[in-house]
C-alpha cells in the first residue's frame, strides 16, 4: 500500500501525458478514440454546414437566368433542347414558363442573381455555383435520400453520420452531428446512420427549446442524476457485454472460430449498436445539461447581431434563430450542421411560394455567411446550400396558377468557405435550364469533394458491412477540384 501523495509523485509524469494527449485530441491533433481517424489530406475545412431546401428550389428562377427561356414563354421546349433531356427526369415539354423575378449582377465576379435573394446577392464573391448538378431520380424521397446518402434506396449513412464516424467531434459536451428543421417532416435515412453504429445518428434540436429533455426534473440534484447514471450504465453494460458474449458464441457455434473484424469499432450486430449508443446519449446528455442551455440563450448576443439575422422581424425570425444558433454551434466544434428548410415544392403559384420561403431564408443565410466571416470562422467552415433536385423551366401540366415540375437533370448548388474559392461559377445547363450540358456533377461528386475540403479520401473512409469495405461515395464519386481554385 502506497499513500496517495507517494503515487502522485511516482505518477506526475505519466498523469501529464495523458492530460497532455486530451489537449492534442481536442485540438484535432492527435484523435485517438475509437470513432475518429486522422485526416487523409490536408484539410481546408473543419466543419460543415449543410442547408437542404427540401422539395427542390428552381434554378432558373434563383441563380441560373435563361434570356432565352423570357423570350420563349408559352412556347414548347425546342427539339434541339428537348433530344438532350434524358427520358427519366423529363417531364412534359410543352408551355415554358419565363421567370416572374429579374436578375442582376453583384460583387466583383458579377455573378448574377435574382430578386429571390437580394442579401445573399451581396455574398456572391463568397459563392462557388454549381449550376449543373444532376441525377436521374424525380421523385422526392429517393431524390433526398441521394443528396444526403448517394443512392435513392434510403439504407447506408447520412453524409453527417459518416463525417461523425471519420472525424468524430471536437466539442465532447455537444453531439457531433445536429439538424434544425423548419417547414418538413424530417425522413430517418436523411439523418441516420445506415449500418453504422448508432451512435452516430444526428441529433434533432428544436430552435425554440433546443436539445430536449435536458433540464432536471423538480428536486433532482446533478449528484442524484449523477448516481443514476453510473447505475444504468453498470446495468447497460453487463447487458452488453452479455450479449457480446452469446452473440459470439452462437457465431462460433454456426461458423466456427469467428473472423476479426473492423479494428477501430466492435462488430457489432444492431442490437448491441443500439444499446451501445443509448449508453453513449446518456453520457453526453449528463454532459450537455451545463453546457448546452448556454449555447441556445440567444441573450447573449448584441442587438445588432440579432438584428443581422432578422430575429426583429416576423417573417425572418425562425431561421434566423437557427442561423444564428448553428454559428454559436460552429464556433463550438460541432462537426456538421443540417439545417432542413421545406417548403419549395412549388407545382402551383412558384411566385407567391418561392417568394415566401426566400423572404424567410435569405436574409439569415446572408448573415450566417457575414458574420462566420467576421468571426474568423468561414475560412474554416464548409457552408453548402441545395435542394434535392431542382425544377422545371416548363409550368406544371394541370395548375390552378403558374408552377414547377421537378427536374433532377439540372439544378444549382453554391458552396462558400472551408476553401472554397467563391466568385466562380461550374457548369451549365442548356438554353432553357432543363438539363446539365457542361460538367455535370452527381450528388456523390459533391460528397467526395466535401470529404476532400475536411481532409477524407472517400476510398479511405470505410466501414465493414456484410464482408464488403463501405465508402461514402458507394462506388466513388470525382472531387470537384474547380471549387477550390
Amino acid at each position: 500500500m502506497i499513500s496517495r501523495r507517494t503515487l502522485l509523485y511516482r505518477c506526475n509524469l505519466g498523469l501529464g501525458a495523458i492530460a497532455f494527449s486530451e489537449l492534442l485530441r481536442l485540438d484535432g491533433l492527435l484523435p485517438i478514440r475509437a470513432e475518429e481517424s486522422r485526416p487523409h489530406i490536408r484539410a481546408t475545412a473543419r466543419s460543415v454546414i449543410f442547408i437542404f431546401q427540401g422539395g427542390g428550389p428552381s434554378q432558373v428562377d434563383t441563380l441560373d437566368p435563361k434570356p432565352l427561356l423570357q423570350q420563349l414563354h408559352g412556347k414548347d421546349v425546342p427539339e434541339s433542347i428537348g433530344k438532350h433531356i434524358p427520358k427519366i427526369a423529363r417531364s412534359p415539354l410543352n408551355n415554358l414558363l419565363a421567370s416572374p423575378w429579374k436578375f442582376r449582377q453583384y460583387g466583383e465576379s458579377g455573378i448574377p442573381v435574382s430578386e429571390l435573394h437580394p442579401e445573399l446577392g451581396q455574398c456572391v464573391d463568397d459563392l462557388c455555383v454549381i449550376r449543373s448538378c444532376q441525377h436521374d431520380s424525380p421523385i422526392h424521397a429517393p431524390a433526398e435520400f441521394i443528396a444526403t446518402t448517394g443512392t435513392q434506396v434510403g439504407d447506408r449513412p447520412s453524409l453527417g453520420a459518416w463525417l461523425t464516424y471519420g472525424l468524430g467531434s471536437e466539442n465532447s459536451d455537444l453531439p457531433g452531428f445536429v439538424v434544425f428543421k423548419t417547414g418538413e417532416t424530417v425522413r430517418p435515412p436523411a439523418i441516420g446512420t445506415g449500418f453504422l453504429p448508432a451512435q452516430f445518428q444526428g441529433v434533432l434540436v428544436d430552435s425554440q427549446k433546443g436539445i430536449p429533455n435536458l433540464t432536471l426534473p423538480d428536486g433532482f440534484t446533478r449528484a442524484d442524476r449523477e448516481a443514476q447514471l453510473r447505475l444504468l450504465d453498470n446495468l447497460n453494460r453487463e447487458h452488453l457485454a452479455k450479449s457480446r458474449a452469446e452473440s459470439r458464441e452462437t457465431r462460433v457455434k454456426a461458423n466456427g472460430p469467428a473472423v476479426p473484424l473492423d479494428s477501430r469499432l466492435s462488430a457489432l450486430d444492431p442490437y448491441d449498436s443500439q444499446l451501445e449508443a443509448r449508453i453513449k446519449s446518456y453520457e453526453l446528455a449528463f454532459r450537455m445539461q451545463v453546457s448546452a442551455p448556454a449555447i441556445f440563450d440567444l441573450s447573449q448576443e448584441t442587438a445588432q447581431t440579432r438584428a443581422l439575422y432578422g430575429l426583429d422581424q416576423k417573417e425572418t425570425a425562425e431561421y434566423g434563430r437557427i442561423c444564428l444558433l448553428t454559428r454559436r454551434l460552429v464556433e463550438r466544434g460541432v462537426r456538421f450542421i443540417q439545417i432542413r428548410s421545406g417548403g419549395w415544392d412549388s407545382h402551383s403559384d412558384i411566385e407567391t411560394e418561392h417568394g415566401k420561403k426566400c423572404r424567410a431564408i435569405d436574409k439569415p443565410i446572408a448573415a450566417l455567411l457575414m458574420d462566420l466571416e467576421r468571426r474568423g470562422l468561414l475560412d474554416e467552415t464548409l457552408v453548402v446550400c441545395g435542394g434535392e433536385f431542382g425544377r422545371t423551366p416548363t409550368s406544371q401540366r394541370g395548375a390552378s396558377k403558374p408552377g414547377r415540375d421537378h427536374s433532377p437533370s439540372g439544378y444549382t448548388t453554391w458552396l462558400a468557405g472551408g476553401g472554397v474559392r467563391g466568385g466562380q461559377i461550374i457548369g451549365k445547363t442548356d438554353e432553357v435550364g432543363y438539363s446539365a450540358i457542361e460538367r455535370p456533377v452527381h450528388p456523390n461528386d459533391l460528397h467526395a469533394t466535401i470529404l476532400h475540403a475536411l481532409g477524407l479520401d472517400q476510398h479511405d473512409l470505410t466501414y465493414e458491412h456484410h464482408n464488403r469495405w463501405e465508402m461514402v461515395t458507394v462506388n466513388g464519386g470525382h472531387v470537384v477540384h474547380e471549387v477550390f481554385g
